[in-house]
């Protein structure tokens, strides 16, 4: 293993005040604190999921509504990922994951591009899960991808229960996360791309 991967972001605006901790070479610890249950669920997926050690404490306007905090923990984790990935050397650089609940089924992949891109085909059945406006999980992986400087392909493939498609959407990007953030023994020392740097 080469140096830590890992970085911590401040992120304080007159909206929000976010401070997020990241560990890619984890064990799927996390400490989160967002003021939002729902998104908390949410970032544990990725933590647990992605093997990655994850702290995340927030301080938004939840008294207008979730979007701000939600955009900007997005931001901050997309900081963060970028900072602690480094220059990608010796990283898979690509990954991707299906992962099922019940009758839910979503597909993420991921490449270290360097280029913000993100498609999001996720067909929610209800605008809601519990009080929480599904519409904010796009908005937390756009600020993620801006970021972090990632292309995301995230596809609910089907699902008739939206806690089960936002949960698998979830899951699916920690373990296609895992996978794109590895080290490959193979590529030790290497840019995974013939331009030699990404």
């Amino acid at each position: 293993m080469s140096a830590s991967r890992t970085a911590e972001i401040v992120r304080n605006t007159n909206e929000t005040k976010i401070r997020v901790v990241i560990n890619l070479d984890g064990s799927g610890r996390q400490k989160l604190a967002t003021g939002i249950p729902f998104l908390d669920h949410m970032l544990d997926q990725i933590a647990r999921h992605g093997l990655i050690d994850l702290d995340v404490e927030a301080d938004g306007d939840l008294q207008i509504d979730a979007h701000h905090t939600v955009e900007d923990i997005g931001i901050a984790i997309g900081q963060a990922l970028a900072q602690a990935i480094g220059n990608k050397s010796g990283i898979r650089r690509y990954g991707h994951a299906y992962v099922p609940l019940d009758e839910s089924l979503s597909r993420v992949v991921i490449d270290f591009s360097g280029r913000p891109y993100l498609e999001f085909q996720v067909p929610f059945v209800r605008a809601t899960s519990g009080t929480f406006d599904l519409d904010l999980v796009r908005e937390f992986f756009q600020g993620l991808v801006n970021h972090a400087k990632i292309s995301l392909h995230i596809d609910n493939l089907r699902g008739e229960n939206a806690h089960h498609q936002c949960e698998t959407v979830f899951k699916a990007f920690g373990r296609a996360l895992r996978m794109a953030a590895e080290q490959d023994p193979r590529a030790a020392g290497t840019i995974p791309s013939t331009k030699g740097t990404l």
